[in-house]
């Protein structure tokens, strides 16, 4: 038997194919080019936290300063890392603008230990007025980082466009 390729697996030779042929059945990982990162600094934590919610929304709209904030909303997560409570934060922003149709134009958070309590202003999605830049399709972990330095606040994260 043939020693496998890096990278490939496949199935053992008992295995019956579901094709007939030759080829074996084999999977393989790959690299793709279909996302866009975001970094984000700030001072402190709740600024970082202000600003990556504006960043999710410039690379969703064309123009996000033509969000008028006449509505608002309330969310409260948990945090367990600050990478997870940036995830669960953008998570929840993108959640509001594809289920329930919010574009998000400003941000307040307030971020501790224990988590993140934050109000969201914006309106409803109008095509006539937002023009979409980007379909994020998900906030992935993928190089996800929140990190603390001499200048302040550094945080880098991936979405799936």
């Amino acid at each position: 038997m043939r020693e496998p390729i890096k990278g490939l697996a496949r199935l053992s030779s008992t295995a019956t194919p579901w094709w007939r042929g030759s080829i074996d059945i084999m999977y393989e990982t790959f690299e793709h080019t279909a996302d866009l990162g975001l970094r984000i600094r700030a001072p402190d934590l709740d600024r970082l936290f202000d600003e990556a919610g504006q960043a999710l929304f410039s690379a969703i709209l064309e123009d996000p300063l033509s969000v008028k904030t006449s509505q608002q909303f309330e969310v409260r997560l948990g945090a367990d890392s600050w990478e997870n409570l940036l995830f669960d934060w953008l998570r929840e922003l993108l959640y509001h603008f594809d289920g329930e149709h919010f574009v998000s134009g400003r941000f307040e958070a307030h971020v501790s230990d224990a988590g993140l309590t934050a109000t969201v202003w914006g309106e409803p999605y109008d095509p006539d007025r937002h023009r979409l830049q980007h379909e994020v399709k998900a906030i992935t972990y993928h190089a996800l980082r929140v990190e603390h330095g001499d200048d302040g606040w550094l945080a880098e994260v991936i979405v799936d466009i």
